[in-house]
């Protein structure tokens, strides 16, 4: 009898330790505002809620675009740092412009799910499974695609005009990890890159300088 209890509580816990990985802890309270002005040890605790105001859980970052990149996007980031009123809350979100034709290279967040609203244009939009396959389809204004947690997903304006895009994510710090920057902006040494992509040093080496910037004369 004694093994079985054990196993059933080995199986338990095994579950429990899934569950508690799987997302941002749950809250213990309705909302936390940090109160800054009391941080310590990098501790910030939450402000009186009787001192808060509907401004503290409301944000108009978002309301323009940000600067864009080389590669036609540009991406306005929120989390808790930026607006307070998502802390403990477990969610994150981004507002993403294209130019025609820009990209959103292919990238994942390791730490949550992506949801995507078109807000205008079209976009061609897919991710890649774990068995190497493509989900892909051009969707438009008023679609809504979900990118899992973890999974390769991209984006391409392939519409007439600027597209805009609204993501959320199910974690106040989902991380973003770039293909491109992450492979040949990281340092990772040459001759492996060499062998991996079949590339020769010299091709690598133009592909780097995109990614590392000019050291100042």
């Amino acid at each position: 009898m004694y093994p079985k209890l054990l196993v059933l509580v080995l199986t338990n816990f095994y579950i429990f330790c899934l569950l508690a990985l799987a997302s941002d802890p749950d809250p213990v309270q309705d909302f936390c505002i940090p109160n800054t002005k009391k941080s310590r040890f990098n501790f910030s605790p939450c402000k009186n809620s009787k001192l808060l105001t509907p401004d503290d859980f409301i944000f108009s970052g978002v309301k323009s675009p940000g600067n864009f990149s080389d590669t036609g996007l540009a991406a306005v980031s929120v989390n808790p740092t930026i607006f307070p009123g998502l802390n403990t809350l477990g969610m994150s979100f981004v507002r993403a412009d294209l130019k025609i034709g820009g990209i959103n290279p292919p990238h994942f967040h390791p730490r949550a799910t992506e949801i995507a609203y078109i807000l205008r244009g079209k976009v061609y939009s897919g991710f890649i499974d774990s068995n190497n396959r493509v989900f892909s389809k051009v969707i438009e204004q008023g679609d809504v695609m979900v990118f899992p947690r973890g999974l390769v997903h991209f984006q391409m304006n392939v519409g007439k005009i600027p597209a805009t895009i609204f993501g959320c994510f199910n974690s106040q710090n989902p991380g973003n990890m770039k293909i491109p920057a992450t492979i040949f902006g990281s340092g990772i040494n040459d001759e492996l890159l060499e062998k991996a992509f079949g590339l020769s040093l010299e091709q690598i080496a133009i592909i780097r300088r995109k990614f590392f910037p000019k050291k100042a004369r």
